[in-house]
């Protein structure tokens, strides 16, 4: 498992320069971020966690980019170039408010399984983010109540879920909800870089 991490020991924790680690990331490495926004403060509230969002990256060897698949709120399920997160973030010409790492499984993956998972991923491009299920977790919360609304639209941290799961990587968590601090605290996910 990653180590449990507050915000303040996420922010001293050095930045690796992303042109340093470009070429050591890869496809199937997690992409967490911990957001000073107000959307992102709730996240990290509802679930008391340092992490407000989750990923997967995919990067693709023939163009030399790489990109994080990832369920937006408002948007969707995407796929955007780790580069607009840290210099042109909302295409306001300025990095991602806050703080963001690159993780990893311990465990060897197929790539032929983590290329089913990716596939997957990639045939959801488009599908809305399901913008009532933060409320529907925070009242899981708050009142105690079990039952999860299955429905087709995602979080992000379920898309990753789902990513993974058609990987062969099943992940374990207790809440009736899967958050960005459920997969952070996975006992196979190590933490491998602090990029920004």
């Amino acid at each position: 498992m990653a180590s449990s991490i507050t915000k303040r020991q996420l922010k001293e924790m050095p930045v690796i320069p992303y042109e340093k680690v470009r070429e050591h990331i890869k496809t199937g490495n997690i992409f967490f971020s911990s957001g000073s926004y107000a959307f992102s403060g709730v996240i990290q509230k509802l679930t008391k966690s340092t992490w407000s969002h989750v990923a997967v990256v995919y990067k693709d060897e023939e163009l030399g980019r790489i990109m994080v698949l990832e369920a937006e709120p408002y948007v969707g399920i995407r796929l955007i170039p780790v580069s607009k997160y840290l210099r042109n973030y909302k295409d306001k010409n300025r990095p991602y408010k806050g703080q963001i790492a690159i993780a990893k499984f311990n465990i060897d993956v197929p790539k032929e399984k983590l290329n089913r998972g990716i596939s997957f991923g990639l045939d959801e491009l488009a599908r809305p983010y399901d913008n009532f299920e933060i409320v529907r977790i925070m009242m899981r919360i708050l009142f105690h109540i079990s039952r999860r609304e299955k429905n087709r639209n995602y979080i992000c941290s379920e898309l990753v879920r789902d990513v993974f799961a058609k990987a062969g990587i099943i992940m374990q968590y207790k809440d009736t909800y899967i958050s960005p601090d459920n997969i952070w605290r996975d006992e196979r996910v190590e933490l491998k870089y602090r990029i920004l």
